[in-house]
């Protein structure tokens, strides 16, 4: 109810200020406004200098819990392009954009770009009842490297259908971008194809059940991608301890921005050693202010899955 009151909130003040386009910081330039870390590196890949790109979810912040200023949704009207997501989490946009005037703001929801899979809960792992009928679809496509060459694409045809006099300069940046989008796939079938394992525990949220899906990888973890918890019961904690003993598990990984809690519970009841797998949800503001990119995360995931999957 109080996201409904400061949705209704932001919208009446937005809805008073000024409807007219705020200059760009540079007019030669569109601008771009993204919500998350992925739709900001794919759009700062295939641009590069000739854009002006905002992301709203500030790095090194937790975008489950992100609600947006009224500077934000100012920012999000004067935009030549706007990319989100689209599920639960952006369920705030859906609202915001009835009064988006498309002819002048071009809007991409990337969930619709690819096949979406149903969230499910697996053994052991947290099930919050309440919220099994609000969150019928998993909204990390992003966690799949080959949805994360999709959606380049297609955001790619976008800027270009507003910027064609920089098409040729745009198709450069982007086969450029989808080539190491391809190595990282041909390293990661290979890592896998050649393992002895293919499960992963988390000691953590799991958002990667895209990336699982398409590299056929098992996995045990505490909660599903899109829980809003951060303590386990004691129930899960030992069915991943007694998970991980049992089968050996060399590693217990945890997510960017985690306290790492429940991963370090795990590890005081068994030999396994934890280390981050990097949903790329967002980055620290080291990494950002660093320039890291999506490919740069996932090399730095393939070293961390080599010891995992051994």
């Amino acid at each position: 109810m109080k996201k409904v009151i400061k949705t209704i909130f932001i919208m009446i003040f937005v809805f008073t200020l000024t409807a007219c386009k705020q200059e760009q910081t540079d007019n030669s330039k569109m601008n771009i406004v993204t919500t998350i870390f992925p739709a900001y590196d794919f759009a700062r890949a295939v641009t590069k200098d000739r854009a002006n790109i905002t992301m709203l979810v500030k790095a090194g912040t937790e975008s489950h819990s992100y609600d947006p200023s009224p500077k934000d949704i100012i920012k999000i009207k004067n935009a030549d392009l706007f990319i989100y997501i689209g599920g639960e989490s952006e369920e705030w946009i859906e609202d915001i954009i009835k009064e988006i005037d498309t002819k002048k703001t071009k809007i991409i929801k990337l969930i619709d770009h690819v096949k979406t899979l149903e969230e499910v809960i697996v053994d052991g792992m947290e099930d919050n009842e309440e919220d099994e009928e609000k969150i019928a679809y998993d909204e990390h496509i992003w966690t799949s490297p080959l949805n994360a060459k999709i959606l380049v694409e297609d955001i790619s045809k976008e800027i270009i259908n507003i910027d064609k006099v920089n098409e040729y300069y745009y198709n450069e940046n982007k086969t450029i971008y989808i080539n190491k989008l391809n190595d990282i796939d041909k390293k990661l079938k290979e890592l896998i194809t050649n393992s002895k394992r293919k499960e992963l525990v988390f000691g953590d949220r799991f958002p990667f059940a895209y990336f699982a899906h398409d590299y056929n990888l098992n996995y045990s973890a505490a909660f599903p991608g899109c829980a809003s918890e951060t303590e386990a019961s004691p129930k899960t904690i030992t069915y991943l301890i007694n998970k991980v003993n049992k089968n050996k598990i060399p590693v217990i990984f945890y997510l960017e921005l985690s306290n790492q809690n429940i991963a370090k519970s795990i590890q005081e009841e068994t030999k396994a050693e934890i280390l981050k797998l990097h949903s790329c949800h967002n980055v620290t503001k080291e990494e950002f202010d660093n320039g890291k990119t999506y490919v740069d995360l996932w090399e730095n995931n393939i070293e961390n899955l080599k010891k995992a999957l051994q």
